[in-house]
């Protein structure tokens, strides 16, 4: 009996590990909905709004003690929890994308960018959130630049127009943040998280260390 609770403790933990990335996407997803059905109201552009508009309001909004509307703002807990399994799960993803590149250093940039961007990318949900936007979002792109580059000398090619759209994507919602223009970016800052995420699982479940053993060290720049 031992033995087979030993046994099956381990194939599910070989499980979670397999699939660390889709379930804290799930999980940070799940606590991220939550969190706006339980807030109160407000935004930047209507103070006296009722609830989460997804048009208009910003996730950010979800992280502070008090709603902008000025009510006490219950969905907190809900959103800082998601943004928890939400850094987690991306820094996995690019510690996992990093073994499949058979290119050291950028294995080695691919993995330090999941690592410090599980900090970076939790801390948006704090106080610091301003300069963590630019920190974390610069990182993240970095890192897909670098795993887009590779999946270029591939033959997925499907992926490689879903990793150029998305890359543009991601570049023109960060020029929106960069030039205020706010009502346009509460819509964009959803577009690209439903793209990140299945940018995320598509490079996650969709490619192997096979795809890229096409790579020739030489032709890197």
């Amino acid at each position: 009996m031992q033995l087979q609770s030993k046994n099956l403790i381990i194939k599910f933990w070989q499980i979670v590990q397999k699939h660390s990335v889709l379930i804290c996407v799930i999980i940070s997803v799940l606590f991220l909905v939550i969190a706006t059905l339980l807030y109160p109201g407000g935004s930047i552009l209507d103070k006296n709004a009722v609830g989460f508009d997804w048009s208009k309001n910003f996730f950010s909004n979800l992280f502070s003690a008090k709603a902008l509307n000025g009510a006490a703002n219950p969905s907190r807990i809900w959103a800082l929890t998601g943004m928890v399994f939400h850094s987690i799960g991306y820094g996995l993803f690019f510690i996992h994308t990093s073994r499949k590149i058979p290119h050291k250093y950028t294995r080695l940039v691919l993995k330090s960018i999941g690592v410090v961007n599980m900090l970076f990318t939790f801390l948006i949900a704090t106080p610091l959130h301003d300069i963590m936007v630019t920190v974390s979002s610069t990182l993240t792109m970095l890192g897909l630049f670098y795993i887009t580059v590779f999946i270029l000398k591939t033959k997925l090619h499907w992926l490689k127009f879903f990793c150029i759209g998305s890359l543009l994507i991601f570049y023109a919602t960060l020029y929106l943040y960069g030039a205020g223009h706010w009502e346009l970016l509460a819509v964009m800052q959803k577009v690209s998280f439903i793209c990140f995420v299945f940018l995320v699982l598509t490079i996650e479940y969709f490619t192997s260390d096979a795809d890229f053993q096409d790579y020739k060290p030489n032709r890197l720049p």
